[in-house]
């Protein structure tokens, strides 16, 4: 089966002087029988989001559909705003139903997430779990999300540096994640475009096989199409312990027009 999930492709993020190219791959890797990982690309609209079922819960593949499921409902030519506020009510919505779900089965199932929009000039993020969001720009790499995991809360709290905390056995524990508590705990982000951005969503099965200076290898110069498909491939090359998700996303932001002279 060919992993691709969608095309790159230009389009409008709904405003004039912004245009977006995406593409994403899911691949369910070399070890693990079902892709639990999910993935949305709705670049007309400025949404993209990646899932990823949680570890050692019942059906993660249905927690991570239903969250894209849910967002791929959101109507087109929502923007700004109310596309933010539409993103956190079907993450709750997609909470509120796995609880259900839960205490139907008596066999909870949670996933991470993590979502981009885009509208003018303009970008958020929501997320809770480890699945992560980075961002390319000016020749650097940063990772814009913060993983909620054991490990990392270790760290933030100063305790542990991040090479002892990673030496724990329990630091891959999530501690959120959509369908695991009745409040759902998300971290949001807000700030602007800038020309030539390029943003990677992916899930914990790259970050487990390819380093961050890797990762920033693949961006410059590179179509979001170039940059998923050899991402993927690095991950599937040392062994894709995990399922692998990658979306890519590059923007182009045109100069604000100048004012009339004085």
């Amino acid at each position: 089966m060919d992993p691709t999930v969608r095309q790159e492709r230009p389009s409008p993020p709904g405003s004039a002087g912004t245009r977006v190219e995406s593409a994403a791959k899911t691949h369910v890797g070399k070890v693990r029988r079902i892709n639990e990982d999910a993935c949305l690309d709705r670049a007309a609209l400025g949404l993209w989001a990646v899932a990823d079922g949680v570890g050692g819960w019942h059906a993660g593949d249905r927690a991570s559909g239903l969250v894209v499921e849910l967002l791929g409902s959101i109507e087109d030519g929502t923007a700004g705003a109310a596309l933010l506020a539409a993103v956190r009510e079907r993450l709750e919505s997609a909470n509120a139903q796995l609880l259900r779900e839960a205490e139907t089965t008596g066999r909870p199932s949670a996933t991470t997430v993590v979502v981009l929009l885009i509208s003018g000039r303009y970008f958020a993020c929501v997320w809770a779990g480890d699945s992560r969001l980075y961002l390319w720009r000016a020749g650097q790499l940063r990772q814009l999300t913060r993983d909620h995991t054991e490990a990392q809360a270790l760290v933030d709290a100063g305790l542990m540096t991040i090479e002892e905390a990673e030496r724990q056995t329990n630091r891959n524990a999530i501690a959120r994640a959509v369908g695991a508590g009745a409040n759902l705990d998300l971290e949001m982000l807000q700030a602007s475009l800038e020309d030539g951005d390029i943003f990677l969503l992916c899930t914990d099965g790259l970050t487990k096989m390819a380093r961050d200076e890797e990762i920033a290898a693949t961006l410059p110069g590179a179509s979001p199409r170039i940059v998923a498909t050899a991402l993927l491939d690095l991950a599937l090359e040392r062994g894709a312990v995990d399922n692998v998700t990658v979306v890519a996303i590059r923007c182009s932001v045109a100069p604000l027009p100048s004012g009339p002279a004085g």
